[in-house]
């Protein structure tokens, strides 16, 4: 059994699955404040934002998860991620050096159960036909990976009553 210590040195790798603890958390916590959210979301200029979520007023928000601060360090990659969303949050785990992260982007802690947004993201809105763009890929994302997972269940969320 792998043994993890309780805290980690920062010029190491993250342990396996922080990253992943991360998304979940960011995922629920925004799942609670009413947004739809997907992960591994692609952008029209070939990168891919770590979790991307949409308002109910069709705010664009992105976040991208920082597992360790080597990750942030080797990985700069973030501000291509700006033009596609009118919110942009880091989201670290409890352990991570915020002080390193720009304080022009947004900030949640998170781990596997939920996270808090420590900052708050500036608002740079998009412009209508960018906003349409990457709402329409959203959506189509999202409905390709609905249809995935009835397929790889043998087709029986499509059997089960409606809660």
């Amino acid at each position: 059994m792998l043994s993890l210590p309780a805290f980690q040195a920062f010029g190491e790798a993250a342990p396996p699955g922080r990253a992943a603890d991360i998304v979940r958390g960011v995922q629920r916590m925004m799942a609670e404040m009413g947004y739809a959210t997907l992960a591994e979301v692609g952008l029209a200029n070939g990168r891919r934002a770590d979790v991307m979520a949409l308002s109910a007023k069709g705010e664009i928000v992105i976040v991208e998860i920082k597992s360790c601060l080597v990750d942030f360090t080797t990985d700069q990659k973030w501000p291509e991620y700006r033009p596609y969303c009118d919110r942009f949050l880091f989201a670290v785990d409890c352990d991570f050096p915020d002080e390193r992260l720009p304080e022009e982007a947004g900030l949640i802690v998170a781990d596997a159960f939920g996270g808090a947004i420590i900052r708050e993201a500036g608002l740079a809105p998009l412009t209508g036909g960018r906003r349409k763009a990457v709402t329409l890929a959203f959506g189509r994302l999202a409905a390709v990976r609905l249809l995935r997972a009835r397929e790889n269940d043998g087709g029986l969320a499509s059997n089960r009553p409606e809660a």
